[in-house]
């Protein structure tokens, strides 16, 4: 697969789906973004759009390739068209029916041969793959947040994924430029068993008064070379899908360490959910979510 354009499907125009689809066109690959709604499509085909051509402003990308990479592109409220897709990345809410539910709707629409990806980052792969009739075909991807910016993309088979699809999994994400690594299929895999902790407790130590959001970000941007502090990535994350992720995992795990902090109910009920509301632990003169 890899070096081959193929047509990819993107389920989900939200935050995590319109980053992939960023990934997508980004490598060349035909991309077709679905959502149910024709507002929350329209909001992440902008997302796309916007963010290729601020890599453009940037000098990331020439006018041309930018031009290219958004022709790659269409979007649908139709599972029809998802027919020819070659690969299917499944990206909408963490709900283990809904997600089964839409895998088992596409068995009747694309190939066999399809591959199926879920970026469940709490949910069991095995139990997604269960709701299609070949979950042999099902694989565990797991995009690292924000998902045009980040190399790491964590890959989990389920218990009767086919090696043909783990196989071509990997060559695929070598195809979009990725660093893959294998992981369990277990909740939270590698990376958000440590980074949900983390960021809960960067959240307490601001509201223990530690320090600001600003030096709390600056510390850590300053010693362990993140690139970009806590809050940063919360805003771009929004703080509804870290509730429902750091809940998710504690429900499944029972590690206090989990837990949402009671500032994160706060900002939730406030609507203040980061980038995509314009006001999170920072505030925004734009919504884009992947702006500068």
């Amino acid at each position: 697969m890899s070096g081959q354009q193929r047509t990819v499907a993107v389920l989900g125009a939200g935050t995590m789906g319109s980053g992939i689809a960023i990934v997508m066109v980004r490598a060349g690959h035909r991309t077709v973004l679905f959502d149910v709604s024709e507002e929350g499509l329209a909001r992440g085909i902008d997302t796309v759009n916007g963010f290729l051509d601020n890599s453009a402003r940037l000098g990331k990308l020439t006018a041309e390739q930018a031009a290219e990479a958004k022709a790659l592109l269409v979007g649908t409220t139709d599972l029809a068209d998802l027919g020819p897709s070659d690969v299917v990345v499944e990206a909408v809410w963490e709900d283990l029916a809904l997600k089964k539910d839409v895998f088992g709707q596409l068995d009747d629409v694309v190939s066999d041969r399809t591959l199926f990806h879920t970026n469940t980052s709490t949910l069991s792969v095995t139990g997604v793959a269960s709701g299609s009739r070949l979950p042999e075909r099902v694989v565990g991807t797991h995009y690292c947040n924000p998902a045009p910016l980040m190399k790491l993309v964590e890959v989990a088979n389920g218990r009767h994924t086919a090696s043909w699809a783990t196989e071509a999994t990997l060559e695929f994400m070598t195809s979009l430029g990725k660093t893959s690594v294998i992981t369990k299929d277990r909740p939270g895999f590698i990376v958000n068993r440590f980074l949900i902790p983390w960021e809960n407790s960067c959240i307490n130590a601001l509201e223990a008064g530690l320090g600001t959001v600003e030096s709390i970000d600056t510390a850590v941007l300053g010693s362990v070379g993140h690139p970009m502090g806590p809050f940063r990535l919360l805003d771009i994350v929004g703080m509804d899908i870290h509730q429902q992720v750091a809940t998710r995992l504690y429900e499944q795990l029972r590690d206090p360490r989990f837990f949402p902090p009671p500032m994160v109910d706060r900002m939730v009920a406030s609507g203040d959910l980061g980038r995509k509301t314009g006001r999170g632990f920072y505030e925004y003169g734009d919504t884009k979510l992947f702006g500068s």
